[in-house]
């Protein structure tokens, strides 16, 4: 069954009016017209359901009121070294074409593939590690105090979980996404199944396939929020802030 949102119509429309009415949110007549009851009664459901709330009947959605299996429309296989070359126009072709399938696969594995956080995840890479390399932070004014060792003001940073020195300089930002933080480098290492080795060797964050997996679980972690900030931006009136 195909995305469902205002303004479609047909006998799938009338379905789901219909599986709404019995699970108690009331479309108001079930005519086939997905129309502002049937928008209203779609948030409502999402809402209770713990689902993204953006009114749009998509395939969780479905999934979750037993009209269709839960699966989310993938564009990695759509998404090739030339087009993200254009994304990316002052970086190494040789570096997207090798990097690219490490954080396609991850994305993928994360269920991540859908459009929405492909691009995110792309845009994420091309904000922090413009190169299509995982690196490591460089030391500035931000991390690094007048006179002081490197990455000192990262070293008791109780918003990242550091514990004092040499916690600014080891676990400094690696990777695609950057990450930082005592913290950052524990959970997401355990989501990706190292356990603690990412803590005693924070420098794995930079393999290219690490990276990728580290890139996907930070974003797993706030896809939520994410779509939720897309479904704002994408709602708000032009000429808003």
């Amino acid at each position: 069954m195909p995305d469902l949102r205002r303004g479609s119509t047909g006998a799938d429309v009338s379905r789901l009016q219909a599986r709404l009415k019995e699970r108690g949110f009331n479309p108001g007549q079930v005519d086939g017209d997905f129309g502002g009851g049937t928008e209203a009664a779609v948030l409502a459901f999402q809402k209770s359901a713990g689902l993204l709330a953006d009114g749009i009947a998509g395939p969780r959605t479905l999934a979750a009121l037993e009209l269709a299996g839960d699966a989310v429309p993938v564009v990695s296989g759509q998404v090739t070294p030339a087009i993200v070359s254009q994304m990316f126009p002052f970086t190494r072709l040789d570096n997207i074409k090798t990097n690219l399938p490490f954080v396609l696969t991850a994305l993928g594995d994360a269920a991540l593939a859908d459009k929405p956080m492909t691009l995110m995840a792309l845009a994420t890479i091309r904000a922090e590690t413009e190169g299509f390399v995982p690196i490591s932070e460089g030391q500035s004014r931000f991390n690094t105090s007048p006179g002081g060792h490197p990455f000192d003001l990262y070293d008791n940073r109780r918003d990242l979980g550091n514990q004092g020195p040499p916690d600014g300089a080891r676990y400094c930002g690696r990777g695609f996404i950057q990450l930082t933080g005592r913290s950052n480098y524990q959970q997401h290492g355990s989501a990706i199944g190292l356990g603690a080795g990412l803590l005693n060797e924070p420098d794995l964050a930079n393999q290219p396939d690490i990276a990728a997996r580290l890139l996907a679980s930070f974003l797993k972690d706030k896809e939520r929020r994410i779509k939720e900030a897309l479904v704002e931006e994408t709602c708000a009136p032009r000429g808003s802030s």
